[in-house]
């Protein structure tokens, strides 16, 4: 039985432990956060050359997964992109391997830690705290990833420190946990949960390796752990795609299933040849110093890992087929409002999530350009028969609207300064797109009103229309492609037609109430009539101002 001064030495060392952890999870969430948004160009250019090659899959997830030292995030990364319509499952399946060895980076610099590294360390931690009262982003940026970098060490310390692990009760008390817990499948379960709490197999793998260096933890039960942390990290990404597609839900259990096969795999291994398996690790880094204890455990996890993206490489499209006959695809009806390449876990890669704006930009002017050209016929032919199409269309358009602009005021906040113009301008193109879809349904309706009432215009009303709509729709044709392919040279040309388009209309106003005082023109036609010719002009302000976007993004648009 402790006494109460060994039971509040007992307690201040679990305190001293959980603050070591703790200290540890937020240095490597402040180091992967710098890394992510210095690196954020890079991993564009990287993921700009995602190929279906399966070995350069494994190279990207790998090469990313180091950078920002997280699986957890590069498979977040993974399921948003695929979610987004940028990568394939076939594309992804080789990168999410890749992300299981990256991840064994962390471990490899835990266990070379020692006395001089320890106070380099500190001192980076110092000095990114004082670059943070620095006004210039880029200092700003390096001071949080130096401050991560020694929070990290900082956190390791104070775990293996004599108030931590370094207390005999402590010692004692693990050791006979660790006697109670000490059959194999019981271990996984455990480093399966404790992952899964903190969702950083870093972070697990840390505290492992730690607990191994101090003796707290012999190395042939840390094993069994370290395979239990590895299922763990699939909980971050499993919830991820919760509210995903069917694709980003498939990402997900192919993480998670990868990690199974290989955890069945060598707990298989370890479990019959364990005393080979120790003698093995132990011949190559001999002695019981901490940084020998320690390197063990990582270069287990490094084996495992490699290990087991070299056994299931060559069975990519098993995995993939497996996960299409477990998750089905969506019907129809629930994948209607959703974005087809945004998604708001994109929101952790600026660059690529701005990529993706620009698409379903795109997306949402084919619609707008369907539907003109739709809404045109109904006017000069009186077919309702493209009701249907239109409504849907700019369904569509409402809704990409609406959602496009929330994603955007996220992304505002996460972008350089130099995107948020660009960011402004897609407010702007937004607003122009959707107000010109309203106009289509409004010229739809004229023309189903007037057949309706059997009404039709005269042919002079025709003519008049058909002039502005062949320059509207050669605007068209200039403001998508100087939006989409971001091509100036037509735009001397839409500003004329637009001017000539005030010009028509007007000047087609004054004579169409010519006509009416001269009962050439029937009044139940004439509000029709008006609102045509209003309409179709203010069109061609909306154009030129998309036109206009890419020249001055969060220039003064003109007033409709």
């Amino acid at each position: 039985m402790l006494s109460t001064e060994q039971l509040m030495q007992l307690l201040q060392s679990l305190i001293w432990l959980l603050a070591g952890v703790g200290v540890f999870i937020v240095g490597m969430n402040f180091m992967s956060e710098a890394l992510e948004k210095s690196a954020g160009e890079g991993m564009k250019k990287m993921l700009g050359r995602i190929s279906n090659n399966r070995f350069s899959g494994v190279g990207i997830g790998a090469g990313v997964t180091a950078i920002i030292q997280s699986s957890s995030a590069t498979s977040v990364m993974v399921i948003g992109l695929v979610n987004a319509g940028v990568m394939t499952l076939m594309q992804a399946t080789p990168i999410i391997m890749g992300a299981n060895i990256g991840t064994t980076i962390t471990g490899v610099l835990v266990a070379l830690k020692n006395d001089y590294f320890n106070m380099l360390m500190y001192l980076f931690a110092f000095a990114g705290v004082m670059m943070g009262f620095f006004k210039k982003e880029k200092i700003k940026i390096a001071g949080l990833l130096c401050c991560g970098l020694g929070l990290i060490f900082v956190g390791l310390n104070v775990m293996s420190s004599e108030q931590a692990f370094g207390n005999p009760l402590v010692e004692s008390m693990f050791q006979g946990i660790f006697s109670v817990i000490d059959f194999p499948l019981l271990l996984i379960f455990v480093g399966a949960i404790f992952t899964a709490l903190i969702q950083s197999s870093s972070a697990a793998t840390g505290v492992v390796i730690t607990m191994v260096g101090t003796g707290v933890l012999p190395l042939d039960l840390a094993l069994f752990i370290i395979l239990g942390a590895n299922i763990g990290t699939c909980v971050t990404a499993l919830l991820a795609s919760v509210g995903a597609n069917s694709n980003s839900k498939r990402v997900a259990l192919i993480h998670f299933t990868f990690n199974v096969i290989g955890t069945v795999v060598f707990t298989a291994i370890v479990w019959l040849f364990k005393e080979p398996m120790v003698n093995l690790l132990v011949s190559f880094f001999p002695g019981n110093d901490a940084m020998s204890l320690q390197m063990r455990v990582s270069v287990f996890h490094v084996i495992f890992n490699v290990t087991t993206t070299c056994l299931l490489l060559p069975f990519v499209k098993h995995l993939v087929n497996y996960s299409c006959k477990v998750i089905k695809d969506k019907n129809l009806v629930e994948e209607t409002r959703t974005l087809k390449f945004v998604d708001d876990r994109l929101l952790t890669m600026p660059h690529v999530a701005l990529m993706q704006v620009k698409k379903e930009m795109d997306y949402m002017f084919s619609k707008v350009e369907r539907n003109i050209a739709l809404s045109f016929d109904t006017m000069a032919t009186e077919n309702v028969e493209n009701r249907k199409e239109i409504y849907e269309n700019e369904a569509i358009i409402d809704f990409t609207n609406g959602a496009l602009t929330k994603f955007l005021i996220k992304l505002s906040a996460e972008v350089e300064q130099s995107d948020e113009q660009i960011i402004g301008s897609y407010f702007h193109v937004l607003n122009d797109l959707e107000r010109i879809g309203d106009h289509a349904e409004n010229f739809f309706e004229i023309g189903e009103a007037m057949l309706s009432k059997k009404i039709v215009f005269s042919e002079k009303a025709k003519g008049d229309i058909q002039q502005m709509r062949d320059r509207i729709s050669r605007m068209l044709e200039i403001s998508k492609d100087a939006f989409e392919n971001v091509n100036k040279a037509d735009l001397s040309e839409l500003a004329r037609l637009e001017d000539e388009t005030d010009k028509l209309k007007k000047e087609f106003t004054a004579s169409h109430f010519a006509r009416l005082a001269e009962g050439d023109c029937s009044m139940e036609v004439s509000p029709y009539y008006s609102s045509a010719i209003a309409g179709l002009e203010r069109v061609a302000d909306h154009l030129v101002n998309i036109g206009y976007s890419i020249m001055n993004p969060i220039g003064s648009q003109k007033e409709m």
